[in-house]
């Protein structure tokens, strides 16, 4: 149910593969002789997908499949629109900055890989997505969250300067999509365009389905009744959960309404929630 998603994570992948294979790996990256003296842009659509180590790599997939949250909380049409606004605005700043910075030596080639999606990304992550969990190491304060900040640090800084820029780029970009610059989020891919990738990327036929509202809520409406019967033989009555638990759920792709009740059935537990929810959805 991420058909987005799994394109992209698909073309970084096999981009990467593919230029490994061919040894071809370190020619990749945004630089200004290819750009803009030779006027090579094909390299600008490689540049964007296929990382150039295997580190880079891992941790890029790891990110990418992880902020598929976003694609199940606004939909698929939505966020391709914020995977072409990121990817083409960073894009065009990478350029940029090498046209500013060609006579300084600062720098000559960036790194290549989808970075400005990625860290992009991260500005949703941060504002939107709650911390469910705090635990400490070594008398430091961590959350459930930090591991992936902690990944996406890594892979910053994984080619220092030349992946320190794109990543830069990616938040300033990430900035402009939350500010609704153009009236950006409001935008959508034409339907004929979004059935089409979705023929394609969305999940087989013969894998299981997101079962629908109406199972969920039926499986919730039973066990609401049974919660009701326990009420009456003088169980505690059900707490209204709160809205940080509501929106973790949310951000693992279930549904608002099933969530709450969901929660409201395990005693805003948001583990057993989880699982009530997911032994509706195997039904």
């Amino acid at each position: 149910n991420a058909p987005v998603t799994r394109a992209v994570v698909l073309a970084s992948g096999l981009l990467s593969v593919v230029f490994s294979a061919q040894r071809r790996a370190r020619a990749l990256g945004i630089s200004y002789q290819e750009i803009i003296t030779n006027f090579r842009l094909w390299k600008i659509f490689p540049s964007v997908f296929a990382f150039q180590s295997t580190p880079e790599l891992m941790f890029g997939l790891y990110l990418l499949y992880y902020f598929r949250v976003f694609e199940r909380q606004i939909g698929s049409n939505k966020y391709s629109v914020f995977c072409l606004f990121t990817i083409t605005v960073s894009s065009l700043l990478e350029v940029l900055s090498l046209v500013i910075l060609k006579d300084t030596n600062y720098i000559s080639t960036l790194a290549s890989g989808p970075y400005g999606l990625i860290f992009a990304s991260f500005v949703p992550f941060f504002l939107d997505i709650p911390f469910t969990s705090r635990f400490r190491i070594f008398g430091l304060n961590f959350s459930d969250k930090s591991f992936i900040y902690l990944a996406g640090l890594q892979l910053l800084l994984s080619s220092w300067k030349r992946s320190l820029i794109p990543g830069i780029f990616g938040l300033v970009v990430g900035s402009l999509y939350r500010l609704n610059v153009f009236g950006i989020c409001k935008m959508k891919i034409p339907q004929v365009i979004s059935s089409l990738f979705a023929r394609y990327f969305a999940p087989s036929p013969g894998s299981t389905p997101r079962p629908s509202r109406t199972v969920v809520g039926n499986t919730l409406s039973q066990t609401g009744r049974a919660v009701q019967n326990q009420s009456s033989t003088g169980f505690a009555p059900m707490v209204e959960p709160p809205e940080s638990s509501v929106a973790m759920l949310v951000s693992m792709g279930f549904d608002g309404n099933d969530a709450r009740q969901a929660l409201m059935r395990a005693r805003n537990d948001i583990n057993v929630a989880t699982n009530i929810l997911l032994e509706a959805q195997s039904r």
